[in-house]
């Protein structure tokens, strides 16, 4: 039976198939089906019974009937604890133990589980609605009886689902200086999908409607919703799963029977570990170059279990469920309809892409002087130099020492006037001991009660680095606002460029306050997952602590985004202009408000190789601008693994090199005289390609654009792209392929189909989509320009106010039919929403028949005065004759026949106005 319900008047119309069915899945059906996502056609109607006569049938299925699955079918009964079988069996659940500890579970739910049950679907404000009602209780305590579905069509390729308990609030997520996710309906019958419901026990099957693949089906297992504890399972539609971040893993993520925790913790990258940020958002790549993401807006402590069915289990300890499916149908359409959930990112400052220089140990401001004038005399590009938490006095943030860092408003003044910017660390501790009167921040903090209170009504008080501490609750418009006025000050005194927000976890070195947490069930829910320390208050706040919005059990995944939120604010305010702000903690949302840095990281190989699978899922998150502390910043790091991560660093879209004080220093210049030529080489190269990457960061802020992009964005259609994580692109046209291991100097990299030229030499490879063998010397990173594409980039300097005063020039990629594209995004690198005002520059360039163009498709004056110094055109089949620099004659050109590649240089044609280079073979 199909009911199609047809809405008409203020809410879309969309197609739901809604059947009052059982459905019944073999060993076959579960293996074969569920495991491939085959089309509906193999998932036939006549495996659901429709008859309501035979709804008893279930209830006389034996226990073998019941229990009788394949082990990869198996959805854990017993996630909230270790049961045993008399346990497993109360819970009307199956018992069947292996002799596999880490594998399928031993009590599983059997076919069937009995569950809610369905109403009518009837209109509602946003879609469509049903009430869920659970006649037999379940074994979770606080067990919620009824709740209420709610069906949106957000638009064509986003469907959103809410349940929530109608008859109590519970938190739900409301994303920092958003009114409200996705504008616009679909109209009649163009969804990509359809969504079947399962009416009794509950569950819903979303299929792509363009082939009938299952996309989620959560009849699998059941729909469990208590007051701590929400748990919804789904099949996969290909084993092919990326992003429930933070984590240390690979880009694809390991099913065989795996989970991983999303709650902040100050914890340094380990595998097996929940680090600093969560997503609870992923990306499945299907057949034939397909995908889908889900994501779950969802702020609790959360566990996301994996199995290889493929099937995954959300496990959430509190809030609602409110579920996104988006449709794609490309990879690059599923993070474009996330981000129109959670927002598009910010367009950073132009000196933000620039190389950054940190320590933890820079203890004064001469120290901290001689490090940016020693790089400076050994000819290393340089933007932006950092003090960590040396310069506070005692620690304390909104200080500095007035002996060890006294003349620190100075200091900045002075690398401003070299054209270097500076950054600061602001840790949201706030020390507390200081006596009354003396310390403005926590007086006027206290006056204006911004700080978060323990379940008593009174201030928490934990331990960071200056002591005891109170914490701002940065839920408040009028903490917000405080937080605004002790920024304001202190950049009265010194005016620093950029806020370093770390610790924002939050972290804590006590559990929970130094007075200790009270005994109650938001300490000690009824499960908790796999957490470092085992318990959520763990190096952080008592669950119990009183926010302004609800408690910290429902907002400490979003402590970190609400206080990138309140600086990114304070900053526009205070220097009306772009922000830069660096976040350690993240949630969706962040990439609108800061980058991000992923902590942490220990100076090992291990680590340099799992950057780029973090760096990658980042982007899908975003957040474009983030990097890992180059050359790592725990333990002490050896030349050659230093050489080889200021390599790969150079293309993070955040570079930073980083280092904790009781390690040996790693500043380039402190390495040999080859290992500095390498450092300098790969800085250099980033430096000429900061005007690709900064138009880059233009996509991404304003068509949600990838910048550091996996392979499998690009290349859907390749199989062999799925997986790969130790390559990454540079947008559509950059390939990196980076040295990870210590001693090699060649290795295989994988070249998607067509032609991709060495950056470096014009060198063609013809690819057929395989692996080739490339050479990669101490001095060298592989980087490849893929065929049809042109990539603006200027003449390096050791700053980039210098560098952008320098003459571009163009590198060529032609295709075989002798075409490419490129194009510029250029303003004034630190205004406020030019592209949003039109006040920036926008160029594209296009190559065919011999020549290349330029198209102003606007100007503001911002490239004045700037030139085309040069041109590089790879691809060339033969020298040419002779080439025309806006129809006059130019001298200064070679050709190399080994690569064909053509090297014009001596140009001097503005870039504000109309240019052509020809040239005649």
């Amino acid at each position: 039976m199909r009911l199609h319900y047809h809405v008409t008047g203020s809410v879309a119309t969309f197609s739901v198939v809604f059947a009052y069915v059982h459905l019944f899945i073999d060993v076959a059906s579960c293996s074969d089906v569920l495991r491939h996502g085959n089309p509906i056609e193999n998932y036939t109607m006549r495996e659901i019974r429709t008859d309501f006569k035979n709804e008893k049938m279930s209830n006389n299925l034996s226990l073998n009937d019941k229990c009788a699955m394949a082990l990869e079918c198996r959805f854990d009964c017993a996630r909230d604890k270790a049961v045993s079988q008399t346990e497993c069996e109360d819970r009307g659940c199956c018992y069947a133990p292996l002799s596999d500890v880490a594998g399928p579970p031993w009590c599983y739910f059997p076919h069937l589980y009995p569950g809610y049950v369905m109403g009518p679907l009837t209109p509602s404000e946003r879609g469509q609605a049903a009430t869920l009602t659970r006649v037999k209780s379940s074994y979770l305590p606080k067990e919620i009886s009824t709740l209420q579905m709610e069906v949106m069509e957000e638009n064509a390729q986003c469907l959103h689902l809410t349940v929530k308990d109608p008859s109590s609030q519970r938190y739900e997520v409301q994303l920092p200086g958003q009114q409200s996710a996705p504008q616009g309906k679909a109209g009649p019958h163009t969804a990509l999908y359809m969504i079947q419901f399962q009416h009794n026990p509950f569950g819903f099957t979303v299929f792509r409607k363009s082939n009938n693949r299952v996309i989620m089906n959560t009849t699998v297992a059941p729909l469990l919703f208590a007051d701590q504890y929400l748990q919804l399972s789904t099949t996969l539609a290909s084993s092919f799963v990326s992003g429930l971040g933070e984590h240390y893993t690979s880009l694809s993520l390991d099913l065989n029977w795996t989970s991983v925790t999303l709650w902040n913790q100050d914890t340094k990258p380990r595998a097996d570990a929940n680090l600093y940020g969560s997503h609870p958002f992923y990306i499945v790549q299907e057949e034939d170059g397909f995908a889908h993401g889900v994501f779950l807006l969802n702020s609790n402590a959360i566990e996301v279990i994996l199995q290889p069915t493929p099937a995954l289990t959300w496990v959430a300890l509190g809030g609602i469920l409110d579920l996104y499916v988006f449709l794609g149908p490309d990879p690059e359409s599923v993070i474009r309809q996330y981000l129109q959930v959670i927002g598009y990112p910010m367009m950073p400052p132009y000196w933000a892409l620039g190389f950054h220089l940190c320590r933890w140990g820079y203890t004064t401001s001469n120290t901290t002087r001689q490090v940016a004038q020693r790089m400076h005399d050994a000819n290393f590009p340089m933007d932006v130099q950092w003090n960590d938490l040396d310069y506070a006095h005692d620690r304390r943030i909104f200080t500095f020492d007035p002996w060890r860092f006294g003349d620190l408003p100075e200091m900045v003044q002075d690398f401003h006037e070299r054209g270097l910017k500076y950054v600061l660390i602001l840790d949201p501790g706030i020390s507390t001991t200081s006596p009354p009167g003396s310390y403005p921040p926590y007086d006027d903090g206290l006056k204006r009660d911004v700080f978060i209170k323990n379940a008593t009504g009174n201030l928490l008080i934990g331990k960071v680095w200056p002591g005891p501490t109170a914490f701002p609750d940065f839920t408040s418009s009028e903490t917000r606002q405080w937080w605004e006025d002790c920024i304001k000050d202190f950049l009265s005194k010194v005016p620093v460029d950029g806020l370093w927000i770390d610790m924002n976890e939050p972290s804590s070195f006590v559990r929970g306050s130094v007075d200790g947490c009270p005994d109650t069930d938001l300490e000690n829910p009824p499960y908790t997952p796999p957490v470092v320390g085992g318990q959520l208050n763990s190096k952080t706040l008592c669950m119990s602590a009183q926010q302004l919005l609800s408690t910290h059990y429902n907002l400490h995944n979003m402590y970190g985004l609400t206080e990138a939120y309140a600086t990114h604010k304070a900053l526009i305010n205070i220097q009306r202009k772009r922000p830069f702000v660096l976040s350690r903690s993240s949630y969706p949302g962040t990439g609108r408000f800061s980058g991000v840095w992923t902590g942490d990281v220990t100076s090992n190989w291990d680590q340099l190789k799992y950057s780029i699978p973090t760096i990658l899922m980042f982007g899908l998150y975003g957040v474009p601008l983030v990097g890992a502390d180059v050359c790592g910043f725990e333990g002490n790091t050896t030349e050659e693994l230093c050489v080889r991560w200021m390599q790969l660093g150079a293309f993070y879209p955040f570079m930073r090199n980083h280092n904790d004080r009781q390690n040996r220093p790693q500043e380039p210049y402190v390495f040999g005289k080859k290992s500095q030529a390498a450092m300098r080489s790969a800085l250099n190269l980033r430096y000429s390609l900061l005007p690709y990457l900064y138009t880059l960061f233009h996509h991404a802020h304003t068509s949600a654009e990838t910048v550091a992009r996996p392979l499998f964005v690009e290349f859907s259609h390749d199989p062999n792209c799925w997986a790969i994580d130790r390559q990454f692109l540079w947008g559509s046209a950059l390939l990196m392929s980076p040295v990870l291991e210590q001693g090699v100097v060649e290795f295989p990299a994988y070249l998607p189909f067509g032609t991709w030229y060495s950056l470096q030499d014009g060198q063609p490879f013809y690819s057929k989509g395989q692996y080739l063998l490339l050479s990669a010397p101490l001095d060298t990173i592989n980087v490849h320009i893929r065929e049809g594409y042109i990539i603006p980039q200027q003449e390096p300097a050791l700053t980039t106010s210098a560098s952008r005063t320098n003459p571009f020039f163009l590198t060529v990629a032609l295709s075989a039919g002798g075409w490419a594209r490129g194009d510029l995004f250029w303003d004034d690198g630190e205004s406020l929403d030019t592209f949003e005002k039109n006040s920036y520059s926008y160029i594209i360039f296009i190559a065919g028949q011999a020549q290349i163009v330029s198209d102003p498709v606007r100007l503001n004056g911002d490239l004045d005065g700037l030139v085309l110094g040069g041109v590089r055109v790879f691809g060339l089949p033969s020298p040419p004759h002779y080439v025309l620099a806006n129809g006059e004659k130019v001298r200064d050109f070679t050709y190399r026949s080994d690569t064909k590649a053509l090297i014009v240089n001596k140009l001097a044609l503005p870039m504000s106005k109309v240019f052509t280079v020809q040239w005649a073979l």
